[in-house]
């Protein structure tokens, strides 16, 4: 039975709507009816999200998809190959920010923790470096040129994530033997550890290249630059310690190969094989010259870095490594302009009728080398020196002649990458190891006497003798392999 209380208030409420229902006027109520049926057939707007959230939005749409049935390799592919367009645009993109990242780290260390921490930061990153080579092994371009695919993918990811433990043993061993202190040793571990992460993401980013999606490892690469370097800033100015700063900086990249580049590359190409010991064991043997002489050319490169550990205070370390800043930009451009074209070298080189094109190719090369030196040392003479100054807040106008020599030290350790790539194209990597050897020595030596003698001049100079000789050297010795193939093709 209905509660007499609530008809009553029903009662009352229908009988005040008749009476003002029963109060309108026939054209009154035709208007209203017009705007209802306008307003009816008016469709909803649609607020679209920003183009970044959708991206991020489908992203993880795919990403959580994988996880949750269980596997990449079988989700469809969403992204095109062969866009060379896209591939120049975003690896360009990544190098630069990759590239970009050690001066944007070292400028936020000596801001805020000094110049002496940030020395220390810089020789660690350094070192990180060095021990990089042992984690890539050298096998990126020995990986994307391999365009048959003798090797699975699951292949160089087994190989890949031994070697980077290789590294960080070596990372950890080197530690041990220098002695550093409690300070030293976890800045060591935090950016060891991040350049570990560095090196197995590379093999994800090669495979990428392999597929033709360069572009792809292009946006792995800036990600992961991009938000290690804003973790490092943000944790350094929260917490003012370089050390925790660096932990947090390896954990971010951590992060970015978790959710964005190991996916990127399972869920963009076709599913892989399972690995095999004996492939793994064939790639350490194929490209064991090829590691041994980009670990000793790094050695070379940076050999007046570690004599000056030993001699001078940390701070020399800063400023060396800012000089060597522009010698990098050009390793930088020089890289971007030619390492998408490796897969096409290598495409070049095994038509016998193309073969007149290579050397070409090669000449255009070393000319845009110089061209690039050339604008680099117009930038630093009028704005990039003081431009230095200002952002370290130390006075490189004393160190003018000493930018000057190490910008043409890095048109010649362009050249020299350049050259070298070239040879690990024509799978002939094993003939240079004798002339890193030879340019080892040099570079001891050299750094050695030079840093004991005139200190930070000295180990400018030595870069350059050392460059210099080892750039002859592989000139000579790829004129020697070109004429040996060719003469087998005949």
């Amino acid at each position: 039975m209905e509660n007499p209380l609530r008809k009553l208030k029903r009662d009352g409420r229908s009988g005040s709507q008749k009476g003002r229902l029963a109060g309108r006027s026939p054209a009154r109520d035709a208007s209203r009816a017009r705007k209802k049926d306008a307003v009816g057939r008016r469709k909803p707007r649609r607020q679209e999200k920003p183009l970044v959230m959708r991206v991020i939005d489908n992203w993880w749409d795919r990403f959580l998809n994988a996880i949750y049935l269980g596997s990449f390799g079988s989700q469809d592919e969403q992204y095109d190959s062969g866009n060379t367009t896209f591939d120049y645009v975003w690896n360009t993109a990544g190098l630069a920010i990759w590239g970009m990242q050690f001066p944007i780290l070292t400028i936020v260390a000596t801001q805020l923790a000094g110049v002496e921490l940030a020395g220390m930061f810089s020789m660690a990153f350094v070192t990180a470096n060095i021990l990089m080579y042992i984690g890539n092994y050298g096998v990126r371009t020995y990986q994307v040129s391999d365009i048959n695919e003798d090797h699975s993918f699951s292949d160089y990811q087994l190989h890949r994530l031994v070697s980077v433990a290789l590294m960080l043993l070596f990372g950890f061993i080197y530690t041990r033997l220098r002695a550093y202190d409690s300070t030293m040793s976890t800045i060591c571990l935090g950016v060891y550890l991040y350049r570990a992460i560095d090196a197995f993401a590379d093999v994800y980013e090669g495979r990428l290249q392999q597929v033709d999606k360069l572009y792809l490892s292009g946006m792995s690469q800036m990600a992961r630059a991009a938000f290690s370097v804003l973790v490092f800033s943000l944790a350094l100015l929260i917490t003012r310690n370089i050390a925790i700063a660096s932990i947090a900086m390896a954990v971010a990249a951590i992060v970015t190969l978790i959710v964005v580049s190991a996916p990127m590359a399972l869920l963009e190409s076709a599913k892989s094989l399972r690995p095999k010991l004996r492939e793994v064991a064939t790639i350490f043997r194929k490209c064991l010259p090829l590691f041994a002489a980009l670990f000793l050319y790094n050695l070379v490169d940076n050999m007046p870095k570690f004599v000056m550990e030993g001699a001078l205070a940390y701070d020399n370390q800063l400023y060396f490594n800012v000089m060597y800043f522009p010698a990098h930009a050009i390793i930088m451009i020089t890289g971007i302009i030619y390492k998408p074209q490796l897969v096409r070298l290598a495409n070049i080189w095994a038509d016998s009728e193309q073969r007149k094109r290579f050397n070409l190719i090669i000449l255009a090369m070393f000319g845009a080398i110089a061209l690039v030196t050339f604008v680099v040392a117009l930038i630093m003479g009028f704005v990039g020196i003081p431009v230095l100054s200002v952002l370290y807040g130390v006075d490189f106008g004393q160190f003018r002649l000493l930018v000057f020599l190490m910008v043409i030290g890095g048109g010649l350790s362009a050249s020299i990458e350049f050259l070298y790539q070239i040879i690990t194209v024509l799978r002939e990597q094993d003939e240079v190891l004798k002339l890193y050897l030879a340019s080892f020595v040099v570079a001891l030596l050299s750094s050695y006497f030079l840093i004991r003698f005139i200190q930070l001049k000295g180990a400018v100079i030595a870069y350059i003798v050392s460059m210099a000789f080892l750039l002859a050297l592989l000139v000579f010795e790829y004129l020697v392999i070109w004429r040996r193939l060719n003469r087998r093709s005949w």
